[in-house]
């Protein structure tokens, strides 16, 4: 029996590593996505000469025809892949939390919403707009109500330092978010947008840096604790040996 439940613990073990490790990988996407993101409307701007990215929105650099699409359009769908994993592994990682899971399930699907995105670009300033102006301006909304959601139950996930940061956060966006909204019908009309890239940059990068810091709290939490039926099996393997 004892030989039965040295070899059960080594086997609980091993699950449970492979358990964290899968969990952990899922949460570094959360960093990864934010910063892949970044990078891509960095250096998309690069690929298009005459780009100004604090005139000019980050829906310009996947527009129809615009030089940095063929660039920015796999890295924008890589981001929303990273995203879903993230989603994922806040939903592990949750620990029967309501408001955790219903802030992983809404990460989902924001991250489904943005797969989409670039299959309804925008037209580049001066073209007609088609129906995929209007499914883009679509998605655009809907993007802006499920980060002001994700933001809202994840005020909930830890203590008052990140509720605050969460708090302030959804203040930012709010405000400049009425900024960059206002350009909105300027673009439409090929009327010059001075800060539209500052303003939808702001709410951009806000969230992808929010995002981040989330995914750096529960990667710490996961390295401080175990779920406490996790500890047991490793601290009790003998409950499972018996069985046998």
């Amino acid at each position: 029996m004892k030989t039965v439940t040295v070899g059960t613990n080594g086997m609980v073990k091993s699950a449970m590593t492979r358990h964290l490790m899968v969990r952990k990988a899922l949460l570094v996407c959360g960093i990864v996505s934010s910063l892949l993101y970044v990078i891509a409307t960095i250096v998309g701007a690069m690929r298009w000469e005459g780009y100004n990215s604090i005139s000019q929105t980050v829906s310009e650099l996947s527009a129809i025809d615009a030089p940095s699409r063929p660039f920015v359009i796999p890295l924008f769908l890589t981001y929303s892949v990273l995203v879903i994993a993230f989603g994922l592994g806040v939903w592990a990682s949750s620990r029967e939390k309501r408001a955790l899971r219903v802030m992983a399930g809404l990460l989902i699907v924001y991250g489904v919403v943005c797969l989409l995105g670039p299959f309804t670009p925008m037209h580049l300033r001066g073209v007609e707009p088609t129906l995929t102006d209007t499914l883009h301006l679509i998605g655009a909304a809907v993007d802006v109500l499920l980060i002001f959601l994700i933001i809202g139950f994840g005020t909930n996930a830890f203590g008052k330092r990140f509720r605050l940061y969460s708090i302030g956060t959804m203040l930012v966006l709010l405000v400049v978010g009425a900024l960059a909204g206002s350009d909105g019908p300027r673009v439409a009309a090929n009327l010059p947008t001075p800060w539209a890239g500052v303003t939808e940059r702001i709410n951009i990068f806000g969230f992808m840096l929010w995002v981040a810091v989330l995914a750096i709290a529960l990667l710490r939490r996961q390295s401080d604790n175990l779920r406490p039926n996790d500890r047991e099996k490793i601290v009790r393997p003998e409950a499972v040996a018996n069985r046998l």
